[in-house]
């Protein structure tokens, strides 16, 4: 995993933060302060490239709807294919 040599306390701490978020109110107040703007774009794009590919939607039909490069497309589709499944799990678990 590429999160492995991040792993730490600090790491840790920020995810039990994100834990105790309630609600999506909270969650945008909580990432309006953490990210920047261009952050949290890059974020939203890649979630949502995530979720079109699980969908069986074109690479090019993926690029024109949310506007992301090939480059970003392809990385994505590599996560879902070999990363850590934290897409898959997110994503199945929200259907």
């Amino acid at each position: 995993m590429q999160i492995d040599r991040l792993r730490g306390k600090e790491l840790d701490d920020l995810f039990e933060g994100i834990l105790k978020l309630e609600t999506v109110e909270e969650c945008h107040h909580f990432f309006d302060d953490l990210c920047t703007t261009n952050e949290l774009v890059s974020l939203k794009q890649r979630f949502q490239v995530a979720k079109m590919i699980k969908e069986g939607h074109t690479y090019s039909k993926v690029q024109n709807e949310t506007g992301a490069s090939s480059a970003t497309v392809s990385r994505v589709k590599r996560c879902l294919d070999y990363g850590s499944d934290g897409y898959h799990m997110i994503i199945d678990r929200m259907d």
